[in-house]
């Protein structure tokens, strides 16, 4: 995945990022605030492998939450749609199963259809200085035309 641009500033206290359309995409300060992202990506977008939160020079992202909608139909063809990150190594945060991605669902993580990796590793902070990407597991996604990430990450100093 491309290096994202990002720049940042002190602001009442805290340290706050912002990506190059000038959106808050983390904050380091006085108790890490959550970060939002409502992401509507294509399926080609999806099935080639997205970035979804970039990744921040010195920092660590951490998941709170995460759901995905699949839009315009059901996933089809695909095993998993997942939702990827790196500690120490690539994990899937997320596995959203495609019997479970149906048209309009909201897919939480750690709910049935959605696994999560074992012990909550999946909300353990992941490793500096790397993306948060979206991809997926076996055949490329068929029918819905995309899929809607709602993520709530929290961005830790290293």
């Amino acid at each position: 995945m491309p290096a994202a641009n990002v720049k940042s500033r002190w602001l009442n206290g805290n340290l706050v990022f912002y990506d190059a359309a000038g959106a808050v995409v983390g904050h380091v300060g006085q108790g890490n605030v959550p970060v939002s992202l409502r992401a509507r990506k294509t399926i080609a977008q999806v099935n080639a492998g997205v970035e979804l939160l970039p990744a921040v020079p010195g920092m660590k992202w951490r998941m709170i939450d995460a759901a995905m909608i699949a839009v315009g139909g059901a996933v089809a063809a695909v095993t998993t749609v997942d939702i990827l990150a790196t500690q120490t190594s690539s994990v899937k945060l997320v596995a959203g199963a495609q019997a479970s991605m149906t048209q309009s669902t909201v897919l939480h993580a750690g709910e049935s259809g959605a696994a999560v990796l074992a012990d909550g590793a999946s909300f353990a902070a992941n490793d500096a200085n790397t993306a948060v990407t979206a991809g997926i597991t076996g055949s490329d996604i068929t029918t819905a035309t995309h899929i809607d990430f709602i993520l709530i990450f929290a961005l830790d100093a290293a």
